[in-house]
């Protein structure tokens, strides 16, 4: 049985709720804070998006599903490949989405044109290699699934297409086929989840350090095909940095290099076709990647600042000295104040005690406002000399950018924040409040300018197009480069009054890109593409830069097999 929820985010067991005594509850028990009430949580909530907690609109019941398309002959074609098998409507429901807000909103309050038809789970690259070429043969469409997490619209069915879809969920490929202590290389079936192969690499002493806000779910098949990034970049790099090897399957058939070496020279990198595909080109089965020796020695911090370009400042220098921890995120002030609502209830006299002294040293000695100051959370990884020199390094930097200690508590439930995300989204959902994430790369120069106008823009935008409540909007500086940082946004604004609250939503979404891209920001750092972005990716890698796209996809799938109509080709919006 699925752990997942089919309406929502993560596991089905796992939700805030309010509790009878009014406050908000983490229930479950899978989380660092959970079976935990958050008192100021409901406050903040209240104040700070308006969400009023006496309207709440529960999610509908299981929607109804077009009636699926067969294909008999397929279906036997492939009948000695799959590990299993299912039409159930829960399945199909599931297989067709991923987790933006419109597809959200449209699990709580709508329906879904086309899902898939059928699910199948393959066992091997073999496997695979009969499935996609009797889907050549027989003129059925194929949608490959890892973790189900996209939130680019990547999932969605293409509303037109007549043919049989099939979504080929990787999940039963998840093993770990080899490791190569001498070379420090694994080989990890794609449909392994994140979660899942950290655990079994540290069992033998190893990390392999990509750790993306949703290594829960997603898989190593979706990382590549996404060119994802992680939390613990800084130390370990993105997908595309420990990338050795892939295969992936096409159309035409299966494509790899026949060595695995540390670099090459052989033309254009076939990797950087495969990294960033998205599912068009074809079906990744397996990746060898870097390894690294488990660390010793793993410590939380923070620091806090007076305001966010101090923070900023501090990052920068961090950066150019190249002494980042395994992750430095920066969060202004508003998702500073709702790390704060997020604090578990304290029974403890003499925590509560500290809290109260350290919070007076801060806003009374120290003088930073709590309406302005911000804060960063930090992780640090190594041996313990490493780590300690590590620490004296960046405190040093912060204090010279007038940034104080903030604790290991702090940094702690900065990380559990991370997790709670999606969750805290769905729950709003409940009560007419829709919200999403978007992430973008910018040079240092155009950080904070950016910060600033995107977050303007937002909230000029929503107020013009009849939003009652004001938008709430805040950001954080994550991974760091030498030549710029990723920046977060998240946004969300109570729909009520408003006929449409998804075409509005998306105009804002859409908006606050074209602000983005003016001011020198990428169209995406770790998102990838889908369909929700696609429309920008001319401007973003030129006219000529998309039709090499294109002329690869008409060479390697002329029939269009993999019609998931990611990247290129015209839009299908939900």
């Amino acid at each position: 049985m699925n752990p997942q929820r089919w309406n929502g985010w993560g596991y089905s067991d796992t939700s805030f709720a309010m509790n009878d005594d009014g406050e908000v509850q983490l229930q479950g028990s899978r989380y660092l804070f959970s079976g935990q009430t958050m008192p100021n949580l409901r406050t903040w909530m209240e104040g700070a998006v308006g969400l009023d907690i006496n309207s709440q609109t529960p999610p509908q019941e299981f929607p109804s599903l077009p009636p699926a398309k067969g294909n008999d002959e397929f279906m036997t074609a492939v009948a000695g490949h799959c590990k299993r098998v299912s039409t159930s409507d829960n399945e199909r429901l599931f297989h067709s989405h991923g987790h933006t807000a419109q597809e959200i909103y449209t699990l709580f309050r709508s329906n879904f044109t086309r899902v898939v038809d059928v699910v199948i789970w393959p066992g091997s690259h073999a496997d695979v290699e009969a499935i996609v070429a009797a889907a050549v043969k027989l003129n059925v469409c194929l949608i490959p699934f890892g973790g189900g997490t996209s939130v680019t619209q990547a999932l969605l069915c293409p509303k037109k297409e007549q043919r049989m879809i099939v979504s080929v969920d990787m999940h039963m490929m998840n093993a770990i086929k080899w490791i190569n202590r001498e070379n420090m290389t694994v080989c990890i079936e794609a449909g392994a989840v994140g979660k899942d192969i950290e655990e079994k690499l540290r069992r033998q002493g190893y990390v392999l350090g990509h750790e993306p806000d949703s290594a829960e779910f997603s898989t190593m098949g979706g990382w590549v095909a996404t060119r994802a990034s992680g939390m613990r970049k800084n130390k370990y790099g993105n997908i595309e940095d420990i990338l050795v090897h892939v295969k992936m399957v096409t159309p035409l058939g299966t494509v790899q290099k026949n060595v695995q070496v540390p670099r090459i020279s052989t033309g254009p990198d076939i990797h950087q076709m495969i990294l960033g595909s998205e599912g068009t080109y074809g079906i990744i089965t397996e990746v060898v990647t870097k390894l690294c020796y488990a660390p010793p020695t793993t410590r939380y911090g923070s620091i806090v600042f007076p305001n966010f370009e101090s923070g900023v400042a501090c990052l920068r220098e961090v950066a150019r000295q190249k002494c980042a921890p395994v992750s430095i995120r920066l969060v202004d002030n508003t998702q500073f104040q709702f790390g704060q609502a997020l604090k578990p209830a304290e029974n403890d006299w003499k925590v509560q005690a500290v809290d109260k002294v350290k919070k007076w040293y801060v806003t009374k000695l120290k003088g930073f406002d709590p309406e302005v100051m911000v804060a960063a959370t930090l992780l640090f990884e190594g041996t313990k000399a490493e780590v300690q020199a590590q620490e004296k390094r960046v405190y040093a930097i912060a204090a010279q950018h007038g940034g104080l200690k903030g604790g290991e508590q702090n940094g702690i439930r900065g990380y559990f924040l991370t997790y709670m995300i999606a969750y805290l989204r769905d729950f709003g959902m409940g009560y007419n409040f829709i919200a999403e994430s978007f992430e973008t790369s910018v040079p240092y120069e155009n950080v904070l300018s950016l910060c600033t106008t995107v977050k303007a823009r937002m909230k000029e935008d929503a107020k013009n197009k009849g939003v009652s409540k004001e938008l709430f909007v805040s950001c954080r500086v994550t991974q760091l480069y030498d030549a710029g940082a990723c920046v977060y946004f998240y946004f969300g604004f109570m729909w009520d009054g408003l006929e449409n609250p998804i075409q509005t939503f998306s105009e804002i979404e859409a908006n606050a890109r074209n602000e983005v891209l003016a001011m020198g920001g990428s169209l995406s750092h770790h998102h990838g593409v889908g369909k929700l972005r696609k429309g920008w990716m001319s401007e973003t890698i030129s006219p000529v830069g998309q039709l090499m796209l294109e002329g690869l996809k008409e060479k390697i799938d002329p029939t269009n097999v993999f019609a998931n109509g990611n990247l290129i080709g015209p839009g299908d919006p939900l």
